[in-house]
């Protein structure tokens, strides 16, 4: 037997703060320069796009660390849009399609595209999925039709752009060690893949059949990030071993090592061809430009410290004369690039130093006289203290021989330095960062980062990155207050109830903003009463009606869809009703275009009725309706409109007659047979029970009780002697006829089951057989649901000549009270994958866009999502009932029955316990006096040592 798709609906509520901008920590980064737009995506699984100020328009805002008082005066990036794209975080980002389209790879297993300039669509569109967490994407080329993402699933996956699905899929675990066969890094050029991970092996793979080149053996961590040259021909590396390996393609082989970080080294950067100029960041947050342009040697390239961030680099952005970063902040620091080429600048007191070869091949180092032309190229150059080594077979310009001046001078420049010369080695170890404050941030605004749910299931407790403790509302969706910086523990005591609500919804922060996931299993579990909500309009309730939360929020997360589809269904029943009217207006003018029938004679009624109907069958009935099918039992059908998809939902629109107008006999569930009506419930009713013993059998179902139980069980009757002779009130007495099937025993019930078992397995043999059929006919989806609507409507357009009557029939404002939900929470639709890895999004959009993305919902929406939204019903549940005995407290009252086997009840689980009291103060019958007060007033219950 298939297993049944799982799927659920989440929704996203919005910060407080209207203000754009990510809430957790940024991951990725990707800059249009031709557009002037800069691209990131982060933790909270949301791409951002910012409209950013030129580089030529940008004051310059530094000056030697130091910010100008021009800085104030700074073109600023502006929000441009965002997507929320993802469920989970965001790992990378690419730009495709001449930049035109973004691709993004994400711990929710899915790599997706995002078209920010197209108009029509959907705003993402899944074009991969993995099993695992995907942590890289690249790209070959700004025209290649194709992606690669790779992850946790140790699978390099080659994606179309334009959703042809997959193209190879290359196994990276190697067959030795294939548990650090994940993919943490990756590179694409046209036709070579490089990767790499935790096995420390850079791998070389062809593109166009999927099979290894080569790899290069060296590092001995985890591989973070990789670069690819233009003309494939070398490989760069980052490592978490604080290492950066210079690959030749050609030789197959490493030939440099590079070491100027102190730290695991997270991203590498570079905008040229060759990667002659290299951006690399580590995990303490140092920024390093290393400049190997015209050196004969990369290891003897400059590389300086540019900038110092907080928290660790994940990515590297340069941009004309700009470098973006982002670390785990949730802001982006833009800063002023260094130009390498001016050289290094070396002060007076170093002025007798002899320089390297090294240091004076091709930087200019200066000894000169400090006179006003010199000052300002000085100004340009980079200071001694912020040179990095770049590896330990290289010079730093600090390394100056020192000519000993007790001794002649024989040292001339490109010799080798003799005994009589000593090496001065200045601090390198700690590099001074020549941009200590970035030109511009972009600010992002304070995440989710915890939560608790309280009691009541409705309220929540989060806590974000500023420590800050607020309580949301998860039914209208809003904060309700908040508490400053205080600890989450601290407030929840202080909020703690009670209430004894199931649990309905599953929630968490992991983006950074409090996600509610709703199932089909739960979500419809609990329930309020209408008179206990708060911060809904005043609407006329019933006594004790209950709410069910889970059916209130959908009803309005999704009433822009519902007003789609009620218009949808009224404009198919005109075109219905066209059809039928033009077939009319075309038939043959010679033909007749209605029979006239003869009166219908009233007395053929009355003589049906004087005869034997299991004989004579009724051609009419009494409104001179179609006759009836013989043999068919029209009286207890289930008319169409009340449900007709045929399936097990329930719903609370019941009928009395049927549809020839006769009052149908009460219809009792099956399990009506099995278990006590409950007194609390709010819909209990002695009648049913009167009603089964009338229309039982007699002898079958009283053979297995005495004399003195069958009379108490089946003689109305007696219960009154009774009633009036022990003085009971009327309250009482609904309390014994609710719980009169107690006294029935086992026998007699297995009796009566056995006695109604055949035709019982005869109807549901049928229904099994209907309901297949329709099963097979209509989708397994929400448009599913419409689809059975619109057969009934055809069914109802060829067989009567009325107007066609809708069947869709929402919930009303008084079963679920009036929601103004903000148009911007987002509304997930996921569908349950296990061989992804877990749940996949199949939607995703805002409130107010569910009615323009109608087709797509109905595509993708499971079935029970259209029963809630359309019919109003939910899926069947038995009820869950609690047992539980009422017992004087510490012998201060009379015992309210005489037995003790009396005393044991059950009820709902959403029973009150003001109804208990109720119950407890009529069985006492306290004095007439006391009447003006309420049982409540003067009586207590107690309960697990504690005053309810």
């Amino acid at each position: 037997m298939a297993r049944k798709t799982r799927h659920r609906i989440s929704y996203v509520l919005p910060l407080a703060s209207a203000s754009a901008g990510h809430r957790l920590g940024i991951n990725s980064l990707a800059t249009d320069e031709n557009q002037h737009v800069l691209y990131s995506a982060g933790r909270d699984g949301a791409i951002y796009a910012w409209d950013v100020a030129s580089d030529s328009s940008v004051i310059e805002a530094q000056s030697n660390g130091a910010i100008t008082p021009s800085a104030r005066h700074t073109p600023r990036s502006t929000y441009r849009q965002h997507v929320q794209a993802h469920s989970n975080w965001i790992n990378d980002i690419s730009l495709v399609d001449n930049s035109s389209a973004l691709v993004s790879a994400s711990s929710d297993a899915s790599v997706k595209i995002w078209r920010p300039k197209s108009q029509s669509g959907p705003a993402t569109e899944t074009i991969g999925l993995h099993t695992d967490y995907i942590k890289c994407v690249a790209s070959p080329g700004p025209q290649s039709p194709w992606v690669a993402a790779g992850g946790l699933d140790r699978k390099i996956g080659l994606w179309d752009l334009h959703g042809s699905g997959q193209i190879h899929c290359i196994d990276v675990a190697d067959e030795e060690r294939p548990i650090k066969g994940s993919v943490y890094a990756l590179a694409a050029n046209t036709g070579l893949i490089a990767s790499g991970g935790p096995e420390s092996i850079v791998k070389l793979w062809d593109s166009r059949t999927g099979k290894m080149i080569s790899k290069f053996v060296g590092h001995t961590d985890n591989i973070r990030s990789i670069l690819i040259s233009r003309d494939n021909d070398m490989v760069i590396s980052a490592s978490s071993d604080q290492t950066i390996k210079v690959w030749s393609v050609t030789a197959g082989r490493c030939m440099y090592n590079l070491g100027m970080h102190k730290d695991s080294v997270w991203s590498l950067a570079s905008s040229a061809p060759d990667l002659s100029i290299l951006y690399s960041g580590d995990r303490s947050g140092v920024v390093a430009k290393t400049d190997t342009r015209g050196a004969s040697d990369i290891d003897q390239g400059l590389s300086v410290a540019l900038c110092q961030e907080n928290e660790g680099i994940n990515s590297i952005q340069a941009s004309e004369n700009s470098l973006w970063t982002a670390t785990a902040s949730s802001s982006i620091n833009r800063w002023r690039d260094v130009d390498t080429s001016a050289g290094v600048h070396i002060p007076d007191s170093l002025r007798n130093y002899r320089t390297s070869n090294a240091a004076q091949r091709q930087h200019s180092v200066s000894s000169q006289s400090t006179s006003q032309g010199t000052k300002d190229l000085e100004r340009k150059q980079i200071p001694l203290h912020s040179v990095m080594r770049l590896s330990s077979t290289s010079l730093l310009p600090s390394q100056l021989p020192y000519q000993d001046r007790r001794r002649p001078s024989v040292a001339q420049h490109g010799m080798s330095r003799k005994a009589s010369t000593s090496v001065v080695e200045l601090d390198a170890g700690n590099p001074v960062p020549i941009r200590s404050v970035p030109v511009e941030t972009i600010e992002g605004q304070n995440g989710l980062i915890k939560n608790m749910l309280l009691g009541d299931r409705r309220h929540v407790l989060t806590l974000d990155t500023a420590g800050d403790v607020t309580m949301w509302d998860l039914i209208q969706c809003i904060p309700v207050r908040n508490f400053g910086k205080q600890h989450l523990d601290d407030v929840a005591a202080k909020f703690q109830t009670q209430h004894a609500v199931a649990n309905w919804c599953a929630v968490n922060t992991s983006i950074g903003a409090l996600t509610c996931t709703l199932e089909e299993n739960h979500c419809f579990d609990a329930e309020m009463y209408a008179d206990e909500l708060a911060g809904i309009e005043n609407t006329d309730f019933k006594q004790d009606q209950r709410v069910n939360l889970g059916k209130w929020v959908l009803r309005y997360l999704f009433s822009a869809f519902i007003l789609e589809e009620i218009s949808r269904d009224e404009e198919y029943r005109y075109q219905l009703s066209s059809e039928r009217q033009r077939g009319v207006n075309k038939s043959s003018p010679n033909s007749q275009l209605h029979i006239t029938l003869p009166p219908l004679d009233r007395s053929m009624w009355q003589q049906s009725m004087e005869t034997s109907s299991q004989t004579t069958p009724r051609p009419f009935d009494i409104a001179g309706n179609n006759p009836a099918t013989p043999g068919m039992s029209i009286a207890v059908a289930t008319p169409l409109e009340d449900n007709p998809s045929g399936s097990g939902y329930s719903t609370k629109q019941d009928k009395d007659t049927t549809p020839t107008g006769e009052k149908s006999l009460p219809s009792l569930p099956r399990k009506s047979l099995e278990k006590p009506l409950d007194y609390f419930s709010v819909n209990s009713d002695p009648a049913p029970i009167q009603q089964l013993n009338d229309h039982q059998p007699k002898s079958p179902v009283l053979s297995g009780l005495s004399q003195e139980e069958s009379a108490s069980a089946g003689s109305p009757e007696t219960d009154k002697v009774k009633d009036a002779k022990d003085g009971m009130p009327s309250f009482s007495k609904r309390l014994r006829s609710s719980f009169v099937s107690k006294k029935l025993s086992r026998a007699a019930m297995t009796e009566a089951t056995k006695m109604t078992a055949p035709d019982e397995k005869s109807s549901d043999e049928a229904d099994s057989k209907d309901s297949w059929t329709d099963d097979k006919a209509f989708e397994d989806k929400l448009f599913g649901v419409i689809q059975r609507m619109r057969a009934a409507y055809e069914d109802q357009n060829q067989h009567s000549e009325k107007s066609i009557r809708s069947l869709i029939s929402p919930s009303l404002p008084t079963e679920t009270p009036v929601l103004k939900l903000s148009p911007t929470i987002s509304v997930l639709i996921q569908e349950d994958r296990p061989d992804a890895g877990g749940f996949a999004d199949l939607f995703e959009g805002s409130v107010d866009c569910l009615g323009r993305s109608a087709d797509a919902i109905e595509k993708v929406a499971p079935p029970w999502l259209g029963e809630v939204l359309l019919h109003n019903r939910i899926p069947h549940k038995d009820i869950i009932k609690i047992p539980f005995t009422l017992e004087p407290f510490d012998g201060l009252l009379p015992r309210i029955t005489h037995e003790a086997s009396e005393e044991r009840l059950n009820a709902n689980r959403m029973l009150r316990a003001k109804s208990i009291i109720a119950y407890v103060a009529e069985r006492l019958q306290f004095d007439p006096s006391k009447e003006d007060l309420k049982p409540e007033d003067y009586l207590e219950l107690h309960c697990q040592n504690q005053v309810r």
